[in-house]
């Protein structure tokens, strides 16, 4: 089994358009195909880089209410954008988890002209996970859901 799920779509929006709403994490949750996001922890004002960090308020059926911590590892304006998850704070539902280290995974846009839209793939990649317990709950999202948010964020680009 692969370590990544990786979904390509060409849809009728600019890739400004997406990238300006990928950007801004605070509009985050009018994408997600898998019903997890809540909101953004604080302003959420957008990005501009690699290193860039913002916190997401998420809730899944195993946590409950739980935060993620986002670190923007690819940037490249109105091109690709991607995050690395982590739980906040990293040692946060011990309760639930044990030691279990939730890094390592990624989520990254490229965005390609396209005609009058843009070609988009997300892909979603585990490959770097080191810790084999927190390996054993992925994928985490299906291909179907990862395929839902690119139809989600081409609406809200229109």
């Amino acid at each position: 089994m692969s370590d990544q799920i990786q979904v390509s779509k060409t849809v009728d929006a600019g890739p400004d358009e997406m990238f300006a709403i990928l950007s801004t994490p605070k509009r985050h949750q009018e994408f997600d195909g898998a019903n997890m996001l809540r909101g953004v922890e604080g302003g959420g004002t957008p990005v501009s880089g690699t290193g860039d960090e913002f916190i997401m308020n998420m809730e899944n059926d195993v946590l409950g209410p739980y935060q993620m911590k986002n670190t923007v590892v690819a940037y490249e304006a109105n091109r690709k954008i991607g995050w690395a998850p982590s739980l906040h704070p990293i040692d946060g539902h011990t309760d639930k988890l044990g030691d279990v280290k939730a890094i390592g995974h990624t989520y990254t846009w490229e965005l390609e002209p396209a005609g009058n839209g843009t070609k988009v793939t997300q892909t979603y990649d585990w490959s770097a996970v080191q810790d084999d317990n927190f390996r054993g709950f992925f994928p985490m999202v299906s291909e179907d859901q990862l395929s839902a948010s690119i139809d989600k964020i081409a609406n809200a680009a229109k």
